[in-house]
């Protein structure tokens, strides 16, 4: 079964303190927690705005091969997330993401009678800014889950859930996320983008916040407000990722252009940042799957030019992820690297009456790698980030990406046969 979300973004929902509002659950989908303040939860309690917490979208753990989403309401912050999986008469095997499509845990596999316990952590924002103004969504925006009145988990594979955590912690490293659609957290299948894989790899002590959105440039994410309500929030210690060029390509006007005003910008953000005591760090774009003569070239102008060059000037923090996804494209080969991209035959996917041809966006395996050489770009920087990956020792060389083939990804309900803006 597919459907698009439905959720309606609360703009006030934060203005509600928290003594308003709880931000620590306890929830149990079976009777081992019973007595141990968990409150109990069947597979006909749904989601309503009144209770705050419940099976949603028209889904419940009574389908075990099917994916279902649990929601709690809560407002914006942080939240410790500790889930306990198993089931006491069949394996199974749990992916978790949450909000839009946010990847935290995957293929967590589980034997008849046993039960394992896993911690994430989970970014909740809303519009609210603190004097009073507003984030300018898109349209688009309104109606997902990153931005409405609720935390939403999906468990997805052959899913087996017996317990629920969760409460809000002011302790972690926050790693806010500016970009374009190359960043955001996609909501719809087939598309994906870094930014919604790269939580998997980071243990808690770190929680991403993922502010990207299709089709902005770093001037209209100024101009959005976007900037502003990171700047709002942030504290000492956390850092901030720019990586935009795609769209702002396409600015037209006297000071349009890379050594302009997209370096001016660049350096608005940094200044900003550091005066809040936070760590900027710059990527340039991805690039395009742009082949000439079997090799990809490149299609940005002189952007990642511009972009290590600010770096270099402002002694900013770098990840060349141009350098490293044309190393990842070039290895996949020109024709083998549409598998890495929104490259599928038509009906596909409901209502994909013509095939999607896109050279700008990732499917799911493309930005699962790319989040690896992001990962890559943190260590050779030498960012602090790189204390909490899970897996330090592992390291990723885009030009031996993993193979298509291993990669195995539980669809989630929601498509759009839509290209996310900035293509």
């Amino acid at each position: 079964m597919r459907f698009r979300f439905m959720s309606l973004a609360f703009g006030l929902w934060s203005t509600m303190s928290c003594a308003q509002v709880p931000t620590s659950f306890k929830f149990s989908f079976n009777a081992l927690k019973s007595g141990e303040d968990y409150e109990a939860v069947s597979a006909v309690d749904m989601y309503t705005k009144e209770k705050g917490w419940g099976f949603d979208f028209n889904t419940s753990n009574r389908a075990e091969d099917r994916p279902y989403y649990f929601s709690v309401a809560v407002p914006e912050g942080n939240y410790k997330v500790t889930v306990t999986l198993g089931n006491k008469k069949r394996a199974a095997v749990t992916t978790v993401k949450a909000e839009s499509r946010r990847l935290m845990l995957e293929a967590v596999t589980t034997k008849a009678g046993e039960s394992v316990r896993k911690t994430f952590m989970v970014n909740v924002k809303d519009r609210s800014i603190n004097n009073g103004e507003v984030v300018a969504l898109k349209t688009r925006e309104l109606t997902k889950l990153d931005w409405d009145e609720k935390l939403t988990l999906e468990f997805a594979g052959r899913p087996a859930l017996q317990a629920i955590e969760l409460s809000r912690v002011e302790d972690q490293v926050t790693v806010y996320l500016a970009g374009n659609s190359t960043v955001v957290n996609q909501e719809d299948e087939p598309w994906a983008s870094w930014g919604q894989m790269i939580p998997r790899f980071f243990k808690p002590g770190v929680c991403f916040a993922n502010h990207a959105e299709s089709g902005l440039t770093l001037g209209s994410f100024i101009g959005s407000k976007r900037l502003i309500k990171i700047l709002s929030i942030i504290k000492p210690g956390d850092y901030l990722f720019i990586e935009f060029g795609h769209n702002d390509q396409k600015d037209r006007g006297p000071e349009a252009g890379a050594y302009k005003s997209y370096s001016k910008h660049l350096r608005t953000f940094i200044t900003a940042i550091r005066e809040k005591g936070a760590i900027p760090v710059i990527l340039t774009s991805t690039s395009r799957r742009s082949f000439q003569n079997g090799k990809i070239v490149n299609s940005l102008g002189d952007f990642p030019d511009a972009a290590r060059k600010v770096a270099s000037s402002e002694n900013v923090a770098l990840i060349d992820l141009n350098v490293l996804t044309t190393t990842f494209y070039n290895a996949l080969g020109e024709s083998g690297s549409k598998k890495a991209f929104v490259h599928y035959p038509a009906n596909s996917y409901p209502g994909q009456v013509q095939p999607l041809a896109d050279n700008t966006h990732f499917n799911t395996y493309g930005a699962y790698q790319i989040s690896k050489c992001v990962i890559e770009g943190i260590k050779s920087a030498k960012l602090g980030l790189a204390d909490y990956l899970i897996d330090r020792t592992t390291t990723f060389d885009p030009a031996n990406p993993d193979a298509v083939s291993s990669w195995h990804w539980p669809e989630s309900p929601g498509s759009n046969v839509l290209k996310p803006d900035g293509n």
